[in-house]
């Protein structure tokens, strides 16, 4: 049995033999994380630059396209750097900096729409005292703890990795991905099985639940309201439906590729759904949101064509 000091690096076993295709790989791949962080970019600095989008909403949705832009880089660089490697070594600080990236921003991602849809609520459900409640500093508080609680969240479901033993180093996956290096462990832990569930709980269902809270009393005063107001709602809101819409089929896809169809599937199929999150939702965000918005929208132009 290898003692766990034996194991500096980890060998991403999914890339295999891609041959001449690898060119083309690498095109796509970096092509795609350009135009991720191009358009959270673009869409972080019209808010910036235009004083009529210094508004909660904004600023929550700022946070976002942040968070896209370090759940894409914690990826697509390594992604882009393996595609001319002969042995597909991954060193283990590099190996436990990703995961930490990665299990940080899930949570974030999810906090930052509950955050957003307690916004809308607030908006919505109680417009006179929106400007108290939703106020510049109390925005910043709570996007400072959406990341604090995301990476105590993390800490708490995985820390007990860094302290393995592993009896191997082979990761079938194009990352390192926390359930597999698990399984290369000298022994199987029971903090394993609980960390995933409380991982689970905090960064999904707890978040989704105070979403659904939010657009349910949303749904309930905007039955009471006028044509005008009913419409103003779904503009705003229909945004954030559309995200975390996409963020539960990623989860869908990713529970399936790993849990039930993990040896069924084409390796082709399986690297595309574990990867399907930080595929489609960090290009996803900043269209949805640039192009269903309408103050956004115009900020855009008006930056775009220098108009006032």
């Amino acid at each position: 049995m290898e003692n766990s000091s034996e194991i500096v690096s980890f060998v991403l076993s999914a890339y295999g033999n891609v041959g001449d295709l690898k060119y083309l790989y690498f095109i796509i791949i970096l092509f795609w994380y350009l135009s991720i962080c191009v358009a959270n970019t673009f869409l972080i600095v019209v808010i910036r630059v235009d004083r009529r989008l210094h508004e909660p909403m904004y600023i929550l949705l700022s946070n976002l396209c942040m968070n896209e832009i370090n759940a894409s880089t914690s990826l697509y660089p390594l992604l882009l750097s393996q595609m001319f490697s002969d042995n597909h070594e991954v060193t283990r600080l590099w190996c436990f900096l990703q995961m930490c990236s990665l299990y940080t921003g899930a949570p974030a991602e999810f906090w930052s729409l509950a955050a957003m849809a307690y916004d809308r609520y607030i908006s919505i459900c109680h417009p006179l005292r929106y400007n108290v409640i939703m106020n510049t500093d109390r925005v910043f508080l709570l996007i400072l703890l959406v990341w604090v609680f995301s990476f105590l969240i993390f800490i708490l479901s995985f820390s007990f990795i860094f302290r393995l033993k592993f009896c191997g180093n082979i990761v079938d996956n194009v990352y390192c991905e926390h359930q597999l290096i698990i399984r290369l462990s000298c022994s199987v832990s029971i903090y394993n099985s609980i960390s995933i569930i409380f991982f689970v709980i905090m960064s999904i269902f707890i978040p989704f639940s105070l979403i659904s809270v939010s657009y349910v009393k949303i749904l309930k005063v905007c039955r009471k309201t006028s044509k005008e107001n009913k419409q103003k709602a779904v503009t705003t809101c229909t945004p954030q439906i559309v995200s975390l819409s996409n963020l539960f089929v990623g989860c869908i896809c990713y529970s399936i590729d790993f849990r039930f169809l993990f040896s069924q599937v084409p390796d082709e199929v399986r690297i595309i759904l574990a990867i399907y999150l930080l595929i489609c939702q960090p290009m996803l965000t900043p269209f949805m949101y640039g192009f269903n918005l309408p103050k956004i929208r115009q900020s855009c132009k008006r930056l775009l064509f220098k108009r006032k």
